[in-house]
């Protein structure tokens, strides 16, 4: 009878599921805004918007963990995988805030490729943590781990590239700082994917 009354351990990958939604969600606005400035502001709302969705998933998670007796695995690592994947989404709030509030009229080629990894890092993000409560898929998981780490090593290389053209073509020093701060957060974004790839590496080979 006691049972009746203790949370479900189910219940942490469908919210592990509902925050990559908005994740992927808030990507997809991040990628469309980048080809589509004129209308910057109304897709920060739509970003924003996913972002406190996703906040408030993630107080849930964290209020459930200290409700829960027994839970699908460390509390620990729980912790940091909803903690870090809410990460993502306040990055991509910061990019397009940055793109609104500077103003930026364009961004290169670059830019736009960056943000259409952002956009494949989340959605293999999304596409492992659907994983996670079948750790006798405990390979597809870390072979999706594996892409994301890929796509951020292609992220960092676009950077730099981009970086070192910026710095010999753009004369505007104004729109140097804008559009390296603009590339800067979009590589960012990756980089927090792979923390949660590198997280969820961590838990497969604990549990699986």
């Amino acid at each position: 009878m006691f049972g009746r009354f203790m949370p479900t351990e189910g219940k942490f990958f469908d919210l592990f599921n509902q925050h990559a939604a908005c994740m992927v969600a808030g990507s997809r606005e991040l990628s469309a805004m980048l080809n589509d400035l004129p209308n910057a502001e109304a897709r920060t709302v739509a970003v924003q918007n996913n972002e406190k969705k996703a906040d408030r998933i993630t107080h849930e998670t964290i209020d459930l963990m200290h409700k829960t007796f027994i839970t699908p695995f460390d509390r620990d690592e729980i912790h940091k995988l909803i903690s870090t994947m809410d990460d993502i989404l306040d990055l991509m709030e910061d990019v397009a805030t940055a793109v609104w509030m500077y103003d930026v009229k364009s961004v290169p080629a670059e830019a736009r490729t960056l943000g259409e990894i952002c956009v494949k890092c989340c959605e293999r993000v999304q596409s492992t943590v659907a994983l996670l409560n079948d750790m006798d898929r405990a390979r597809d998981i870390l072979k999706l781990c594996e892409e994301i780490d890929g796509l951020e090593s292609e992220a960092d290389r676009l950077l730099r590239a981009s970086l070192s053209k910026l710095f010999r073509e753009e004369a505007d020093v104004k729109e140097l700082i804008k559009q390296k701060a603009v590339s800067e957060l979009l590589e960012s974004v990756t980089d927090k994917c792979e923390d949660v790839a590198n997280i969820i590496e961590g838990i497969v080979l604990e549990n699986a």
